[in-house]
């Protein structure tokens, strides 16, 4: 008999997978600092505890675990780590500091070894992969997702975040740890204006550099007063090339859409299959009345 451990963070997809769990046998669990909502009663547990948390899964007749929502990395308290947790402590220092796809797949590892199946949110929702796709590109639309998938692949070896904005062929930002929202708030307080790519390539010409001095905090007062971003644009978000997509697949809702439009763009490109969707309906109503497109794009 299949029992599951949902470990829950923050955001929607906890509680959307809560209600698709109802009727099966199944429980919530959280890191602490990060309880979800919307899932009922869940257990807390410490990192530093790890090891007595997954034995204790367990010993409570747990056979799948499905990770779903957000959390930052926790810190390590070394005098809190426990004698089942120690022998893991060395990978999780390593993990720790290492790109989230590393850390993650050292997290399912340490599951899997306990002889726990870690199911994705798509394994037990598939309807989370159905895209409410709507509006047509432009030639030109069509044109940036390209070079959004180009700009994807390329800095997959990085490991540093699972989407782009792409205007006019020049790379706008790139997603980093702040994440998505941040990312497309900062592209909101930029002004636009048509102007000539000045060539160079993805890393190439001073757009980029200036981009980059933005995305690390710059901000329209302190960086590139010269520069005039083209009109329009593309988000483009896709897993990351090789991530095991059982954890951490991204993710687009409706502050995703209501987000984009604030920041000037003619639509949305996620990978086929490779996206979950939060809140359906209210995305595919977000993206009516914005009237922003979303595209599915395939590898």
């Amino acid at each position: 008999m299949t029992r599951t451990a949902l470990i829950a963070g923050q955001g929607a997809l906890p509680r959307t997978l809560a209600s698709a769990l109802a009727g099966t046998d199944w429980f919530a669990c959280h890191l602490d600092g990060f309880a979800p909502t919307g899932v009922g009663q869940s257990r807390g547990f410490r990192i530093e505890t790890l090891g007595s948390f997954i034995a204790d899964l367990r010993a409570d007749g747990v056979t799948r675990v499905c990770f779903a929502g957000r959390i930052a990395r926790p810190p390590l308290e070394a005098g809190a780590v426990d004698a089942a947790t120690m022998p893991l402590v060395p990978r999780m220092m390593q993990a720790l500091q290492s790109g989230d796809d590393a850390a993650l797949r050292t997290v399912i590892a340490f599951f899997e070894e306990a002889g726990l199946e870690v199911v994705g949110a798509q394994d037990l929702m598939p309807a989370l992969l159905d895209l409410p796709l709507t509006g047509t590109p432009s030639e030109g639309d069509l044109s940036d997702i390209a070079r959004a998938a180009e700009v994807h692949r390329g800095l997959a070896d990085l490991d540093i975040g699972q989407g782009c904005v792409v205007a006019g062929a020049q790379v706008l930002a790139v997603e980093a740890a702040p994440g998505t929202d941040w990312m497309l708030a900062s592209l909101a307080r930029r002004p636009t204006a048509p102007r000539p790519a000045s060539g160079g390539g993805i890393f190439g010409g001073d757009l980029f550099g200036g981009a980059a001095d933005w995305l690390s905090g710059g901000g329209p007062a302190q960086g590139m007063p010269d520069f005039a971003r083209p009109e329009g644009g593309v988000f483009f978000k896709a897993p990351k090339a090789g991530q095991d997509r059982r954890i951490d697949l991204p993710a687009i809702g409706p502050q995703t859409v209501r987000a984009a439009a604030a920041a000037g763009l003619n639509g949305i490109a996620v990978e086929a299959g490779g996206v979950l969707v939060l809140e359906r309906e209210d995305v595919a109503a977000q993206l009516r009345a914005t009237g922003l497109f979303l595209a599915s794009w395939s590898p």
